[in-house]
């Protein structure tokens, strides 16, 4: 019997990939609904090849746009638009599985639906652990869902545990995610006053969206994986460690009470862990080609203790400075990086300036403990706004 599945996300780069695989399997898998922003024509192109119930469109506009478009083609799926129509096709019956592939903090509440309705959530959205935290966390519980990292650093640590996460107390000793390091990673921490955002999006090894090559250049998506694992894993903060690895081939790994290390290795290819989330307890082709040992004949590991890697990569250690810190502490945090980022890819404020927002932002706000998804959402909106005011007093010197 096949498995329905929503899209969360299917105009991004991972919702892209996440077609790829489905549609390499279509007796395994059918697509229920597709969601996406405002990319109609790209939708409409989805639509007419995987024929799903419902595509929503968080912009009015482009909902219009594309139910016209459908019409005249006489497709009939339904065309939905607004926040809450992604909350419907993320918790409806007729759903299996949910790839919550929404960058940002958008897609928390859509996450938190699918979590309440005990769906297989597959999170490549960090931000819902890293904004939603213990909330989430405890809707998954309450909700009976099963909960699959599709971060390829997390589906790696998830592979490399063991089968029982009631033994990964008392045998694991670390993680450790592995870095990249970006396209700056040999590149003079005095020159960075000069980088553009085609540079920073220009990633050595991934194919990704701009927002998430810019935090791959800083490192800041390697500090908010630090905070998901914590959560997804129940490790302390003091258990995780980052080491940069350059060539993308060993995705992260877990050290054991023994001293024996599980590490788990592929092409830097997103289908990979896509589609062992998809098959999981079982695996199926992902499209991804092999590693070639004769091609890739070393493996090199740099500390994060490095000084120099320490002026490149301020932010990573913000996430430590987090999960310290009053809960909510982690979405503003969250927050004032999507601003920073923001400004940055609109030239607003240089790419140096957006550890200072980050680390203005976190050092003026103290967050009231959040109770309610409400709570979480009033966090970052205040985040928000305080990150908008640093940043724009930086982009007038």
């Amino acid at each position: 019997m096949k498995k329905t599945i929503t899209v969360l996300g299917s105009t991004g780069s991972i919702g892209v990939s996440t077609l790829d695989v489905i549609s390499r399997h279509t007796d395994k898998f059918e697509v229920f609904a597709l969601t996406g922003a405002k990319q109609f024509d790209l939708m409409f192109s989805q639509c007419m090849q995987f024929k799903p119930q419902f595509a929503v469109m968080v912009d009015a506009h482009a909902a219009k746009l594309l139910e016209e478009k459908l019409s005249a083609h006489h497709i009939t799926t339904r065309v939905l638009s607004g926040p809450n129509a992604l909350c419907e096709v993320a918790s409806d019956e007729r759903v299996d599985m949910v790839m919550a592939a929404i960058v940002g903090a958008a897609g928390l509440a859509s996450c938190m639906a699918a979590a309440h309705a005990g769906k297989r959530l597959l999170l490549a959205n960090k931000e819902a652990l890293v904004v939603g935290a213990e909330l989430f966390m405890d809707a998954v519980s309450k909700g009976g869902a099963k909960l699959l990292p599709i971060d390829s650093e997390h589906s790696a640590i998830f592979q490399s545990l063991p089968e029982d996460p009631l033994a990964w107390p008392t045998s694991v000793n670390k993680i450790i995610l592995t870095a990249s390091g970006g396209p700056f990673r040999t590149r003079s921490p005095q020159t960075f006053e000069n980088i553009t955002p085609e540079q920073a999006c220009a990633h050595p090894n991934w194919v990704m969206g701009r927002k998430i090559s810019v935090d791959s250049a800083t490192m800041m998506n390697k500090a908010l994986e630090v905070i998901e694992a914590k959560f997804l894993f129940g490790v302390s903060p003091s258990q995780i460690e980052v080491v940069i690895h350059p060539q993308s081939i060993i995705h992260s790994m877990v050290q054991f009470v023994d001293g024996s290390i599980v590490a788990q290795l592929g092409t830097p290819d997103m289908r990979m862990p896509i589609s062992y989330g998809l098959a999981w307890p079982t695996r199926v082709s992902s499209g991804a080609s092999n590693i070639d040992f004769k091609q890739a004949s070393h493996m090199t590991f740099e500390s994060m203790d490095d000084p120099v890697h320490q002026l490149r990569y301020p932010g990573l250690a913000l996430a430590w400075q987090a999960l310290s810190a009053p809960a909510g502490t982690t979405a503003v945090l969250n927050a004032s990086n999507e601003v920073a980022v923001e400004f940055f890819l609109q030239q607003k404020i240089r790419f140096d300036q957006i550890h200072a927002v980050n680390l203005s932002t976190l050092s003026a706000l103290q967050p009231a403990q959040p109770d309610h998804l409400d709570d979480l959402l009033k966090i970052d909106e205040q985040a928000r706004a305080v990150a908008v005011e640093f940043a724009n007093k930086l982009s007038q010197i």
